[in-house]
């Protein structure tokens, strides 16, 4: 295959942000791994050289969802193979559920003789709702309807699992707790052992509902009710419509605090508020459970300085006694963290923001060897006399660390596909940094489209070089959102 003829172009005379946008299409183009799938051979995303070559679900579909509109047939590979892989069984060992997406496979000696649990383990609680997010994300991208019948029934094994096994104990939010010996403690995309901890510092146990997995599965509820929509299926598009707006509520009761003006980080198995201050709140902006009132509450704490370095936004509060700025994931700076972030800051309009985080992973991006973001890097305050430092062990490359610039392109451009409807939709607002951005070969379904971006004073201006122009219209980004939960004619299609 001719990687270079198929994937994304992007020209500008920001040599950095050109630079970068190679190099991150260099990266993935290292890590495409064949993997068998329903009937043949698909193209996944493997996670990240050198330690994890291999099939992921939170990770594959993360980098799917990142470069939809960069290369689509990693979702449509990624959603292919993780179908096969579904769970079918309770298995505790594996931490498997049937309709449960998998997190790890392994192929070596160990998992052959069953020393580990990776044939493949199943312990990630939110790799299934990711699974019908880029399922939704993947449709309106390439208007396949087909794709949706074809993994319709994948699908609602994943809603069942949802219902059934994510939510442990029936309060209507998802949690998550190893059942295995040689389990993840923690099953968020902050999976080390010492990632979720209260104020103090001391680590929580027992069965957590981090904030994110939440949004996630209002999100996943939202997305699968276009997709029933579109299958004629207006009885399950309802049913889901009211669960997520059930969830909504439920979740901004008990997770929001007041005094603080910001999301609890999670409940731990008593239900008690976790206050620690970090990223994961961000994430729930990117999914929409934010209430606009409180989006902006939101974004001015994570952009305080305990939570901005100037290179990104820390995982964890500076003034947390668990802080340390070199730890993997207790206070460093993780590139596609800061992408789902800053698409979370412009879903609800906070363009200045959003491109202040474009901003800052452009800029920590050009002291990585070949301008080459990793996996993480470390959390220290930015100034005139330092520079960002690798964390030791990470992953170069590393899928979803690439795909956070195609994150933080789509956030800044406001790039909204609508396939099925031959439309796409854009929001873009160049920051002062940023003069020009031209993207050649971008892909809505059959279409191909050369699009221009270009600042003149504080607006910005767009041109459909090739394409048909009448289907590249403006939209801001706060309507996308609305029509997600409504429907275009409020009827709820989409």
């Amino acid at each position: 295959m001719d990687w270079q003829g198929a994937v994304l172009k992007l020209e500008s005379s920001n040599d950095a942000l050109l630079r970068l946008f190679r190099q991150a299409t260099d990266d993935l183009a290292a890590l495409r791994l064949p993997v068998h799938g329903a009937s043949r051979s698909r193209l996944v995303p493997a996670a990240g050289l050198p330690w994890f070559v291999a099939l992921f679900g939170r990770d594959s579909l993360i980098t799917s969802l990142q470069t939809l509109l960069v290369y689509s047939d990693f979702a449509c590979g990624t959603l292919d193979v993780l179908g096969v892989w579904q769970a079918t069984e309770c298995d505790e060992y594996r931490d498997a559920e049937p309709g449960k997406i998998m997190h790890e496979l392994r192929l070596g000696e160990l998992a052959r003789l069953k020393l580990v649990p990776h044939t493949p383990y199943y312990g990630t609680a939110d790799a299934t709702p990711l699974y019908l997010i880029t399922l939704h994300a993947a449709w309106c991208c390439t208007g396949d309807h087909e794709l949706l019948n074809r993994h319709l029934a994948t699908a609602k094994r994943c809603l069942e699992w949802i219902d059934r096994y994510g939510d442990r104990d029936g309060d209507g939010f998802q949690e998550y707790a190893t059942r295995s010996s040689a389990g993840l403690e923690n099953q968020s995309w902050k999976d080390s052992g010492d990632a979720v901890v209260y104020p103090d510092g001391t680590l929580v146990t027992g069965p957590k509902a981090l904030c994110e997995l939440q949004g996630y599965v209002y999100d996943a509820w939202l997305r699968m009710a276009q997709i029933y929509d579109a299958l004629g299926d207006a009885d399950s598009a309802t049913a889901l419509r009211k669960q997520a707006a059930a969830l909504f509520t439920r979740f901004n009761e008990a997770f929001w605090d007041e005094a603080t003006g910001f999301y609890a980080f999670a409940l731990d198995g008593e239900k008690k508020k976790v206050l620690s201050v970090a990223s994961n709140p961000g994430h729930c902006l990117w999914s929409g459970i934010v209430p606009p009132e409180r989006a902006g509450r939101v974004v001015a704490r994570l952009m305080q300085p305990d939570m901005w370095s100037g290179w990104g936004i820390r995982t964890l509060s500076a003034t947390h006694p668990a802080y340390n700025p070199y730890s993997y994931q207790s206070g460093s700076v993780w590139p596609h963290d800061n992408g789902l972030i800053a698409q979370g800051f412009k879903r609800y309009g906070y363009a200045g923001e959003t491109g202040q985080i474009m901003h800052d992973v452009c800029g920590a991006g050009r002291f990585f060897a070949l301008d080459q973001l990793p996996e993480l890097f470390g959390g220290l305050n930015r100034n005139s006399t330092n520079f960002p430092v690798q964390y030791p062990g990470a992953n170069v490359p590393q899928a979803w660390a690439a795909g956070s610039v195609f994150s933080l392109l789509q956030a800044l451009l406001g790039l909204q596909p609508d396939a099925p409807h031959r439309m796409l939709y854009v929001d873009p607002v160049l920051p002062p940094w940023l003069d020009d951005i031209t993207l050649r070969d971008l892909r809505v379904g059959e279409q191909i489209f050369d699009l221009r971006f270009s600042r003149a004073g504080r607006t910005t201006e767009f041109e459909v070089v090739r394409g048909d122009p009448t289907s590249v219209a403006r939209r801001e980004m706060t309507v996308w959102s609305d029509l997600l939960k409504l429907g275009a004619d409020g009827t709820g299609r989409p």
